[in-house]
């Protein structure tokens, strides 16, 4: 019967079990061997005594090469040294294929490897327990969202990645050959997720792509990302932060519940944040940052520097909002009373931005007026304006960075380390 190492247990010892896995380790002792055999679940050992088992199978394991792949057939046994308690002594030992050796990265990371020579060999990287873990949780944080997001109501779609135009303005646009006419990778399905609402779908959710070509080289950056994005009709943008919020601890109640072995791995421990989370005004937000010694004119948005120093202030998640109108895109509605401020937020956890939403531009005229300030031409918007013309409803969204919300949550010091094979100014491959 075919077990993963994790599933070995007190009802399988005097039985047969079958294993399949990743030689990470060997220790020839003359007369006996042990192999750490390796499997997405963890390790188990496989002893090999000479005069107990069979002198082909004694003689394959004295030779096989670390991260070999092998197929094991073998007995259970209790032996409380071993990593799980139980080792296996194999009747059937088979190399599915040898590795060649030395090793371009050492799994067992007795050797410690550099960030940009774990991503060039990131196959094997990546079967490391601990790098593995990261994207285990990774797949149950994008299930949360899909849950709970179905649970409220919202339906999922994809909008395409090949637009004509920019999202949101700007030069950050990575130009494409699309037949005889020229086309981009999309920034954003903004304008896409609010054509939807005309259609009356109401609530949308994407889980998708999106491409910026910024000339960053952070930490926190990244030219290929995945963005979890909503739109919703008939809700504003305390709203749409209402849902975001508790989102977010629903996200972190379900890993903490499904991911502790994995937690365990990276040596992580997470807290479920309480909702609602604080609140802040961009002009409360100034204050703190000119308090701790950066000094920002208002209007312009907020310094690396700035942002650390509220985040130290306030700690955990909070929200910044209120921000001035123009450092925002068209699409944010300004307030009625005060259309130098805009109905925006964004989502902080420390000094890292999760997220970015508004209540949105929803009539026809304020939004020309809005594009043409922002020094863009309408023209351009023609699709999307359209639907503005004949029947759209009140609506806000937001978007949420799957890679920087899993750096938050996990302590990454690299947003690299949350994507499997990352896209920056440099690296294009793997």
């Amino acid at each position: 019967m075919r077990k993963y190492s994790s599933d070995v247990g007190e009802e399988d010892v005097g039985k047969e079990v079958t294993l399949y896995g990743w030689v990470h380790e060997v220790r020839d002792l003359g007369g006996l061997v042990f192999i750490i055999l390796r499997d997405r679940e963890g390790f188990i050992q496989i002893t090999l005594p000479k005069k107990k088992v069979d002198p082909e199978i004694f003689k394959r394991a004295k030779k096989v090469h670390r991260e070999s792949v092998i197929k094991v057939v073998g007995v259970v046994k209790k032996e409380p040294k071993a990593p799980t308690g139980y080792e296996v002594i194999p009747t059937s030992l088979e190399v599915l294929n040898e590795a060649d050796a030395p090793l371009p990265l050492d799994v067992a990371e007795k050797v410690p490897a550099e960030l940009d020579t774990r991503l060039d060999h990131r196959y094997l990287d990546l079967r490391k327990p601990r790098i593995q873990a990261i994207f285990r949780i990774r797949h149950q944080m994008l299930q949360s969202v899909r849950r709970f997001l179905s649970e409220e109501g919202f339906i999922e779609v994809n909008t395409p990645k090949i637009v004509s135009t920019a999202t949101e303005g700007g030069t950050e646009l990575f130009p494409i050959s699309y037949f005889e006419k020229e086309a981009f990778l999309n920034q954003s399905p903004q304008l896409y997720k609010q054509v939807l609402m005309a259609a009356g779908l109401e609530k949308v959710f994407e889980i998708g792509p999106i491409f910026r070509a910024e000339e960053h080289n952070t930490v926190r950056h990244l030219n290929e990302a995945i963005s979890i994005d909503i739109e919703a009709s008939f809700m504003d943008h305390e709203g749409v932060m209402d849902v975001l919020e508790r989102l977010i601890a629903r996200i972190y109640e379900d890993v903490y519940e499904n991911c502790q072995k994995y937690l365990s791995w990276l040596d992580v421990k997470i807290e479920v944040p309480e909702t609602p989370f604080e609140r802040i005004t961009y002009d409360e937000a100034l204050e703190i940052a000119k308090e701790g010694g950066e000094d920002i004119p208002w209007g312009e948005d907020l310094t690396t520097a700035a942002l650390k120093i509220i985040g130290e202030s306030i700690g955990g998640h909070y929200f910044i909002v209120d921000w001035p109108t123009e450092t925002k895109p068209f699409y944010a509605m300004p307030y009625e009373d005060k259309p130098e401020i805009s109905k925006t937020f964004d989502l902080m956890h420390g000094w890292l931005e999760l997220s970015s939403g508004a209540q949105r531009v929803h009539q026809y005229d304020l939004l020309v007026k809005r594009i043409s300030e922002c020094g863009l031409n309408p023209e351009s918007f023609g699709f999307y304006l359209e639907a503005f013309r004949y029947g759209m409803p009140p609506h806000a969204g937001w978007g949420l960075g799957a890679e920087r919300l899993l750096m938050s949550m996990l302590g990454l010091k690299n947003i690299r380390e949350a994507i499997m094979f990352p896209r920056d100014r440099q690296r294009l491959v793997p």
